[in-house]
């Protein structure tokens, strides 16, 4: 056989394993798990419409059957690859130039106040002897102009594209289930723009940080997180060193959100051990408060961490003296003296505490550098306190505001066999008979994010502001980025809900039906194929089963046909709504376009939206 028809045949033998071989590789883990929903007694349809209601923030119309259609398992494992194509999101998030932005390049562009003034002055455009004296309107003005001609915008700019952008992808991502374990994990390991030193270095925490890692390794997560300069600063670590300065000690477990924020707050003397960071990362990010860790674990594991800080970033930034250092020395050579560059990372000896410690038993030997807090970390991570803490967390989220302890113990076996894989554990959880039982259905109580999110996606809304929706949420009670506690928000339903914020949930549904928040479309006709119900009962009942599909709605239509005869609902929830304000960019459009029977429908739908059965998932 001639060299060139033996090359030929060679390749296409090669082509052809490799064919066969994608074709068992692409094959998901879908066919070594099966969901037990049969057994819990529930239809294909009802399981296929359980998961949606946990694994994404809401069915829209036609995904329950396009579920069945790929499968139920194969469409769970489809959303924890999380890699489905998002097209159409992309498009719409191209207009938010900032959001992609490196902190280096925020820092730049987005400078705080203070920077800004510092600049101003250094640059001649403003006299410092001026400041803060004088006409302010005109000194504003001088600030503005300076901004403007040198590129550079508030920050609160930034903030709000970032959370437009939160809006849009829970509202239109193809991989929803990625977009709630972003929600999840940040809130887990919750930083705050309220702590304005470390708000500008959020969209990259949850971009860079978060959303890459969700199903990932736990350890790498965590790794991840406690470098990153949004929890560095937010947690007060990036200034640690030396020993520790004496402050009272309470026991943290006792602590609610608002003591911890004090405590946060306390100030130490320059150059002192911080002990904010260690103490959360072991009670909140992977022992919890029964982990069995004591005030010393605390104090050593804070010793071990130090040196941990931020790289310079910005022309003026943070870390501006390190630049100076790191330009004349070298970065090469300060490798060589200990130091650890990695990205907007950095460690530096010259601030770590060299002595010996013991952590949890663990002795960390002395002149050990970056290396033990490596160790450290990953010590938490593979802690079996941590697999219990974590799994148990999981469970709360998606299963039950009091998960089963025998589900408890399942996933976290998954977690310890498995080294913290997220995705394993997720899969343990699901494919549970604990998840499927008829006490786990609609048992969660939507958080006013996701009641928000939930309801324009089972009315198939166009959003053009989303700023709008945010304003809202926020008078819900969940002003999403701005919980100041490093607990994150609570994840049970107790918390979310009382008369005040039915109340406001009942306005927001009929405030969204009756199209009165700016930026926000929806065509309620065409979510019935354009057939006008004969009555307010009939379309009760047909429009309960589109927005909340395989329910048994009974009990719930019953409930509400009182309502349909409440009069001058309508005009309530627009003096309702009025009354909550408008800061924070939330208005009521007055629509005098929808006619008497629009109104109706759209005060059935309000309803629908703020019934008891909506608020479950």
């Amino acid at each position: 056989m001639k060299a060139p028809i033996r090359i030929f045949f060679s390749f296409l033998f090669v082509l052809f394993f490799t064919i066969l071989f994608s074709s068992f590789q692409g094959e998901p883990m879908s066919l070594k798990f099966k969901f037990p929903y049969k057994q819990a007694g529930l239809t294909e349809r009802q399981a296929a419409a359980h998961l949606l209601s946990r694994f994404t923030y809401g069915a829209s119309i036609g995904d329950v059957d396009a579920v069945l259609k790929i499968g139920l398992e194969k469409w769970f494992m489809q959303q924890l690859e999380g890699d489905l194509q998002d097209e159409a999101l992309d498009t719409i998030l191209s207009q938010f130039d900032d959001i992609n932005l490196t902190n280096t390049e925020v820092e730049n562009k987005y400078p705080r106040a203070a920077r800004v003034l510092r600049m101003a002055i250094k640059d001649g455009t403003i006299n410092k002897d001026s400041v803060n004296k004088g006409d302010q309107v005109a000194y504003r003005k001088q600030i503005k102009s300076y901004m403007e001609m040198n590129g550079l915008k508030a920050p609160q700019e930034l903030y709000r594209q970032f959370i437009n952008q939160k809006i849009l992808r829970a509202t239109y991502t193809n991989n929803q289930l990625r977009e709630l374990l972003t929600d999840f994990w940040f809130n887990h390991f919750n930083v705050s723009i309220i702590k304005n030193q470390c708000a500008p270095f959020i969209p990259a925490f949850e971009r860079d940080v978060i959303r890459p890692n969700v199903t990932g390794k736990f350890s790498d997560l965590l790794l991840a997180t406690a470098k990153s300069p949004a929890m560095l600063i937010y947690l007060d670590n990036f200034n640690s060193s030396g020993q520790p300065v004496p402050v009272a000690q309470k026991d943290s477990s006792l602590m609610d959100g608002e003591t911890r924020v004090k405590k946060m707050q306390v100030k130490k003397k320059q150059g002192g051990l911080n002990e904010n960071y260690a103490r959360e990362v072991m009670e909140l990010h992977t022992l919890g408060v029964d982990g069995g860790y004591t005030q010393n674990d605390v104090t050593q594991a804070a010793r071990v961490l130090t040196g941990w800080t931020i790289a310079p970033m910005g022309e003026e930034g943070y870390g501006s003296a390190m630049k100076k250092l790191m330009d004349r020395v070298g970065i090469d050579n300060l490798e060589k003296q200990g130091f650890v560059h990695q990205g907007d990372f950095l460690f530096v000896p010259t601030k770590h505490d060299n002595g010996e410690k013991t952590v949890l038993g663990k002795r960390f030997s002395a002149n050990g550098g970056y290396e033990e807090g490596v160790t450290l970390l990953t010590m938490l991570a593979h802690n079996p306190s941590t697999a219990k803490f974590i799994s148990k967390k999981i469970a709360t989220r998606f299963v039950s505001d009091q998960p089963s302890p025998k589900l408890i113990d399942k996933m976290s076996k998954t977690f310890i066999k498995t080294n913290g894989d997220i995705k394993q554990v997720l899969i343990t959880m699901v494919s549970s008979s604990e998840f499927w039982n008829a006490d786990a259905l609609r048992e969660k109580t939507k958080s006013p994010f996701e009641l928000a999110i939930s309801a324009v996606r089972s009315l198939d809304a166009k959003i053009t502001q989303p700023y709008q929706l945010f304003s809202w949420i926020s008078k819900m009670g969940q002003k999403m980025y701005y919980y100041q506690a490093p607990t994150g928000f609570p994840d049970r339903g107790q918390y979310w809900i009382n008369t005040g914020a039915l109340l406001s949930r009942m306005n927001f549904g009929l405030a969204l039906a009756s199209q009165r928040i700016p930026g926000v479309k929806i065509d309620l006709e065409a979510l019935n194929n354009n057939h006008e119900p004969e009555s307010a009962e009939a379309a009760l009942t047909t429009y309960s089963k589109i927005i909340m599909p395989e329910r048994n709605l009974d009990a719930t239509i019953k409930r509400l046909k009182p309502l349909l005869k409440e009069s001058d609902l309508d005009k309530k929830v627009e003096k309702a709504a009025n009354t909550m304000g408008n800061d924070d960019g939330m208005a009521i459009v007055k629509n005098d376009k929808i006619n008497k029977k629009g109104s109706e429908l759209a005060q059935v739908v309000g309803i629908i939206l703020g019934s008891p059965e909506f608020q479950r998932k």
